[in-house]
């Protein structure tokens, strides 16, 4: 029995500043492009104030890519496009500069950490601050056995609010959260459908790199199994991550609730990412407001966690490669509304007085104006009857 008392976070987590979004939103109104006229921009740069208590919002300056690696034994079905236990191979390319997230991280300046907590590999085959926080090697097939012991999945819990504390000790102001994993989507399904009460076909995609209809049918029969055990132990949430997650899966939960606590705003990629925050929303009601939707990856079970998180994805690129790329590309867009929060100049007061002043000046003309006028008429008319009174 785990010895960890996840209702803490319901306590530590408190909304973004409320006031602070109110400042935001009145900024806004007395900027010089009238409100609404930038679309979500207005909404993004509003939330990120009230997530720093900032208003003018800061920029977002030390944004930082954070990945969960590790390899899942359900991949061992054959529900992946790639072969079981070859998320290693994933990871050497992101730090050697060749995956898609690597290059958009180099064009936009941002570092990538990469945290290994179960890929089925020789932990020497990285740098030690890579594999430092590696749980096992592997999790178990979860639609036959429990992918982590109640033990480890604290420990991989732990390890991801570590990693959210370094962050935010460090400066980072941003974190873009993603996954490299092999078998990840068919654990990130079975946890959808099991937190949402749907069956498996309704949350079961085809995967970064699209797996055919026999695999597809294969990862179908993988969640429902893997799903009737999830099911028993849906009022644990940590028991559920041992049970059908995995040590990456419990590592970025415990990260994006303790991001939340810290109130350090997070992207979120896929469906695995989704996932995550899925259990995330179970343990803490309040932590999703700390979260953005980075995109729409057109995985059923994203659109369906995504729904019931009220999250609206900033961008639909049918980016579907994982690894924390189709966030990156979000990025901008939130640093677009920041810049455009902080530095769209506001109405000149003594404009606004000033026209204020000649509105009620010309409003008083016409007053006295109206005014002389009904003298004058009822003048005329007095006027005729004296004229008049002689001649009776």
């Amino acid at each position: 029995m785990s010895s960890l008392n996840l209702d803490d976070f319901t306590d530590l987590i408190e909304r973004p500043d409320g006031g602070t979004r109110r400042d935001a939103e009145a900024r806004r109104e007395r900027q010089v492009v009238p409100p609404g006229s930038l679309g979500r921009l207005d909404d993004l740069g509003e939330w990120l104030a009230a997530a720093q208590g900032s208003s003018p919002v800061r920029p977002v300056e030390r944004p930082r890519v954070v990945l969960f690696a590790g390899d899942h034994g359900v991949a061992g079905l054959d529900v992946s496009a790639r072969p079981a236990g070859s998320a290693a191979e994933l990871v050497r390319q992101v730090l050697d500069g060749g995956r898609p997230v690597s290059v958009l991280a180099r064009r936009l300046g941002v570092p990538v950490r990469v945290v290994d907590m179960a890929l089925d590999c020789d932990p020497e085959a990285f740098p030690p601050d890579v594999v430092r926080h590696r749980v096992r090697r592997g999790s178990g097939r979860i639609d036959v056995e429990d992918a982590l012991t109640i033990e480890e999945a604290e420990v991989a819990f732990l390890a991801g609010v570590a990693v959210a504390d370094e962050e935010a000790d460090s400066g980072t102001d941003l974190v873009v959260l993603g996954d490299v994993s092999v078998g990840g989507t068919t654990a990130a399904g079975v946890l959808v459908a099991a937190l949402c009460g749907t069956d498996a076909s309704v949350v079961t995609g085809r995967g970064g790199e699209a797996i055919d209809d026999l695999a597809w049918m294969r990862k179908c029969a993988a969640v429902r199994d893997a799903l009737r055990r999830a099911r028993p132990v849906l009022g644990e949430q940590l028991q559920l991550l041992a049970t059908v997650g995995g040590a990456d899966l419990a590592a970025m939960t415990g990260f994006l609730l303790q991001c939340a606590v810290r109130k350090l705003p997070v992207v979120l990629d896929g469906v695995v990412t989704a996932a995550c925050a899925l259990v995330g929303q179970r343990i803490a009601f309040r932590a999703p407001d700390w979260w953005l939707a980075g995109h729409r990856s057109g995985e059923p079970g994203q659109a369906k966690a995504l729904d019931r998180m009220a999250l609206e994805p900033l961008l639909d690129q049918g980016v579907r490669v994982g690894e924390g790329a189709g966030a990156l590309l979000a990025l901008p867009l939130v640093q677009a509304a920041a810049a455009l929060a902080a530095e769209l100049p506001e109405r000149p007061e003594k404009a606004e007085k000033a026209g204020a002043a000649e509105t009620v000046e010309a409003a008083e003309a016409v007053g006295a104006a109206g005014a002389a006028g009904t003298a004058g008429a009822a003048d005329g008319r007095s006027g005729g009857l004296a004229a008049e009174s002689p001649a009776e």
